[in-house]
């Protein structure tokens, strides 16, 4: 399970959730797992590239387009965990502050505007 320093928010024309994930050899540098939807462009996309995007700097040299496929947040054990057309992620936000939690619920909730994922029943 990887650890997340901070999350950063922005819910402009793109909506994106961005992790900052402490490289577990050396917690001192992080990498960046960044979600990414842009509704406003997605009407001239194919339809299988439309949805929630996720890169990985760890995983850089990949050429797929991983596509979020569902997001669950245990909130009593502060995890996260994503998956994606080809990746499962497993995310430890005991880090993170309340306000950047709260957030990334609400980008989530925007970004799944229409179903395009599924939301674990537990989220809140």
């Amino acid at each position: 399970m990887d650890t997340v320093a901070f999350i950063t928010v922005e819910l402009g024309d793109d909506l994106i959730v961005s992790f900052a994930v402490q490289k577990p050899d050396d917690p001192s540098w992080i990498e960046s797992l960044t979600l990414l939807r842009t509704p406003k462009y997605e009407p001239y996309r194919d339809r299988d590239e439309r949805g929630v995007s996720v890169s990985f700097e760890r995983f850089l040299d990949d050429n797929d387009q991983e596509m979020l496929k569902a997001v669950s947040f245990f909130e009593r054990d502060a995890i996260i965990e994503l998956r994606t057309t080809s990746r499962h992620y497993r995310l430890s936000v005991r880090k993170v502050n309340p306000e950047e939690l709260a957030d990334m619920r609400e980008a989530f909730h925007k970004m799944n505007f229409d179903n395009s994922f599924r939301l674990n029943r537990s989220y809140p």
